[in-house]
């Protein structure tokens, strides 16, 4: 209660020292030189593709199967997202149906670490050196993943996070976070949150109202020590899941690439909506991430994408499913799942 008292004490409400304290935290937890913190993934997204100098005329790779927020970012810049497949295991970006999407106007490629799987970033960061590619990390559901020895979101040029509270950091509403090495992107993305003032009232470009507040600031500072623990108990949670499931006829996920936090645990099943159904009458709750893929959304027509280019992302679409799973999820709670699921499929 001290931090909250001392914030309305002191009307540090927006920015501030709370959100200062957290970025230098944050910062310190994944091993990167700075973290510039906003309001959302989403702004974390826009302004790191203006911070990279991507722009009107350029061109960003990124996987079909993500939130559509990653190409959203793309949009508000003027560019073109170029959507690519995803491997089957992973769910993440397939660099060789991106290798034949290229073209001299692809400048950046946005991997999307899903469901808080890292993709595969050595091959990503050489794919990118190999063609001149700037890597923006869209790590939103990936806080606190690894690969190797170095954290998801510190591996390309910039990396963008997501508060929403659903994540495996979240925060008391909306809040978004950017890691760059670089002092001078640091500085810009700074001053492009907070209406790209140079000074007070002095604006020395387009700038936006991206500012994280105080209260999220708080939060997110008091949150984040217990990060480790928390995914920790999800790859419990997940353990349990595989050993319940794995003799049933779902395709469960697999651990491809570095760490996973996971944010969602999501199955794949041909009966996928009678399994839904199934689970709901039984008082289990399922989410659907993501039944329409990005080159079938309406406001991505314009791009005249051949739509059956995409048949892991489509078959992903038609068949995901993800299971309850949060820190502090009971195992009787994952164990009523498991039954369920067998029940379903008459093996209970």
């Amino acid at each position: 209660m001290s931090d909250l008292r001392k914030l309305f004490e002191t009307s540090a409400f927006i920015l501030g020292p709370f959100v200062e304290r957290f970025e230098k935290a944050a910062a310190e937890f994944l091993g990167v030189a700075h973290a510039v913190g906003v309001n959302s993934g989403t702004s974390a997204l826009h302004l790191a593709l203006i911070a990279a100098g991507i722009g009107p005329g350029d061109k960003v790779l990124l996987p079909a199967n993500t939130f559509i927020a990653t190409a959203w970012s793309v949009l508000y810049v003027g560019a073109e997202p170029v959507l690519c497949d995803v491997e089957p295991a992973s769910w993440t970006i397939d660099l060789a149906d991106a290798e034949r999407r290229l073209s001299a106007a692809v400048k950046a490629i946005i991997p999307v670490h899903l469901y808080g799987q890292p993709a595969d970033m050595d091959r990503v960061t050489s794919f990118a050196a190999r063609h001149g590619l700037v890597v923006v990390e869209d790590a939103a559901q990936a806080f606190g993943a690894r690969c190797g020895n170095r954290h998801a979101g510190s591996l390309g040029r910039l990396g963008c996070f997501s508060f929403y509270p659903a994540k495996s950091l979240g925060a008391a509403g909306e809040g978004g976070m950017i890691t760059t090495a670089e002092a001078t992107l640091a500085e810009r993305l700074r001053r492009l949150r907070h209406h790209a003032q140079s000074e007070r009232y002095v604006h020395s470009e387009l700038g936006f109202n991206y500012r994280m507040e105080g209260v999220q600031g708080i939060v997110l500072w008091h949150k984040l020590p217990h990060v480790d623990a928390w995914a920790e108990e999800r790859r419990d949670i997940a353990r349990r899941y595989g050993e319940g499931l794995a003799d049933t006829s779902l395709e469960l996920p697999q651990v491809r690439n570095g760490d996973h936090v996971w944010h969602l645990y999501v199955v794949h099943s041909e009966r996928r909506d009678a399994l839904r159904a199934h689970l709901a009458a039984h008082g289990i709750e399922t989410g659907l991430h993501y039944p329409v893929p990005l080159h079938r959304q309406p406001c991505l027509a314009h791009l005249r994408l051949d739509r059956e280019s995409f048949p892991v992302a489509d078959r992903n679409a038609r068949q995901c499913l993800s299971l309850p799973i949060f820190a502090g999820m009971r195992e009787a709670e994952t164990d009523r799942v498991i039954r369920g699921v067998r029940d379903f499929y008459g093996m209970a």
